[in-house]
């Protein structure tokens, strides 16, 4: 599936192409956070690290406005009114819009090898692992309500399942043609947990803990996962 964002936007804020901010960021004075992706190399050839807390700020600030106003109405100003920085720091690190929206989506679920995991603890396995993910990875929470807001970011979060969890799945499962079937009944159960708990904050929800949640969940992922079709 493509990307849903466009190769080239304009700022619905100042009406300008994205390429021509591109352009004019480019030969805007870096401030101090990107002194170093100019400064001079370093004996060895290396160049010091860019500001990562700059690139923190920009992610997090975009997550929150795309989020808010879905792709097409979020603006390169306003993602860097969020962050507190100039826009044209925005379009240095990121290029244009549909590049930041590509680094502001990006996730890695890192979904762990079933294939040594017992059988009857591939359930309780994914639950807590998700859990993790959700609770170490702020991207996570960032797209979910990207997500459930717009097309783009749903089409990501589709994208994500597709790719990253139905293999491992498909690795698992007893009819491996019917792991797309499984994977977006797993995906109900854990999705719906997790923005029940991280994004809407329902007390009895975020009041579980993680061995309350696996206990509940698991039976249901273990059936969606190994028993047979009803």
């Amino acid at each position: 599936m493509p990307d849903p964002a466009p190769a080239t936007s304009t700022d619905p804020a100042s009406d300008t192409p994205a390429d021509a901010t591109t352009a004019a960021a480019a030969s805007a004075p870096a401030d101090a956070a990107d002194t170093a992706a100019t400064a001079p190399r370093e004996a060895g050839g290396a160049r010091p690290p860019r500001s990562a807390a700059t690139r923190a700020a920009i992610l997090a600030a975009a997550r929150d406005r795309f989020a808010a106003d879905g792709y097409e109405r979020a603006t390169i100003r306003a993602i860097a009114k969020g962050a507190g920085i100039d826009p044209s720091m925005v379009m240095r690190y990121y290029g244009n819009k549909a590049g930041l929206f590509a680094a502001a989506s990006e996730i890695e679920v890192h979904a762990p090898d079933l294939t040594h995991v017992p059988h009857d603890e591939l359930g309780a396995r994914l639950v807590r692992h998700f859990l993790e993910r959700w609770e170490s990875d702020e991207t996570m929470t960032g797209m979910m309500r990207v997500g459930v807001t717009n097309d783009a970011g749903a089409q990501r979060m589709r994208k994500v399942f597709a790719e990253q969890i139905e293999p491992v799945l498909s690795a698992v499962c007893p009819v491996p043609e019917e792991a797309e079937l499984r994977s977006g009944l797993i995906a109900s159960q854990v999705l719906g947990m997790a923005l029940c708990r991280y994004v809407l904050h329902i007390p009895p929800a975020v009041a579980l803990s993680h061995d309350e949640v696996v206990a509940w969940l698991a039976p249901t992922i273990q059936r969606y996962l190994t028993a047979d079709l009803p």
